[in-house]
């Protein structure tokens, strides 16, 4: 039997742990997200403990895989680290009531001009857990076609300098490991599809899959909102 306050490592993983909310406030208002102060007790009585974090929408990135084993990689700026970075089609779940499946499939419309008709859930991620709420669900995407011409999208700004590679999988490991990429989500991704392949894939779960870890499905606190017990 494992020790108190050790965990078996048979099954386990991350869970809810709901604190007591005090107070919680939007201490500055962005864009596309805002800087959120809250203050909680970790326990019922213990000390209050400030906390300012970035409240986001949250986001959805698709692993593009065709019959050639090769994997879809894209070349963005990214201006607050100054570098053209290699990644993987994604976007913000910024769009009111879209399914996020929907939202993986928009996203590799306008981004990579791509269809898709095979899709798994690959990973689930949150990308800066101590300082931002958002979390982001990797979709694997296969059977690959070409969006109607009459429906491309008109990519601009930092988007209309996109360049796309394919890329074969293990290349891309290789790429994650040498230190030449970067980007959290692509890294991620395409070492969970390396590993996924040694099982043919049969292991990933449906693109219909629950998310109850996203923000949208527990209770959020409203922009500007402060809210005291």
């Amino acid at each position: 039997m494992p020790a108190p306050g050790v965990h078996s490592p048979a099954g386990f993983g991350d869970e809810q742990s709901p604190r007591r909310l005090h107070t919680s406030a939007a201490v500055y208002q962005g864009r596309i997200w805002d800087v959120v102060r809250d203050e909680f007790s970790l326990t019922d009585g213990g000390e209050r403990i400030a906390r300012d974090y970035i409240r986001h929408p949250g986001a959805v990135a698709v692993l593009v895989l065709n019959e050639k084993d090769q994997v879809l990689l894209i070349r963005q700026y990214r201006h607050p680290v100054r570098m053209l970075l290699w990644e993987i089609p994604a976007g913000l779940l910024d769009e009111e009531g879209e399914d996020f499946l929907d939202a993986a499939a928009r996203e590799l419309a306008e981004e990579a001009d791509l269809t898709a008709t095979r899709w798994n859930v690959l990973i689930d991620l949150f990308l800066s857990p101590g300082s931002s709420s958002e979390a982001l669900r990797v979709y694997l995407a296969r059977g690959i076609g070409p969006v109607p011409e009459h429906e491309l999208h008109r990519r601009t700004h930092e988007e209309a300098e996109i360049e796309l590679l394919w890329v074969d999988l293990d290349d891309a490991v290789a790429a994650v490991l040498d230190g030449r990429m970067h980007s959290p989500s692509a890294a991620a991704a395409v070492l969970a599809a390396r590993i996924a392949r040694e099982g043919g894939f049969e292991d990933l779960r449906p693109a219909s899959s629950p998310w109850p870890e996203h923000p949208s499905r527990h209770a959020m606190w409203p922009n500007g909102a402060v809210l005291r017990d």
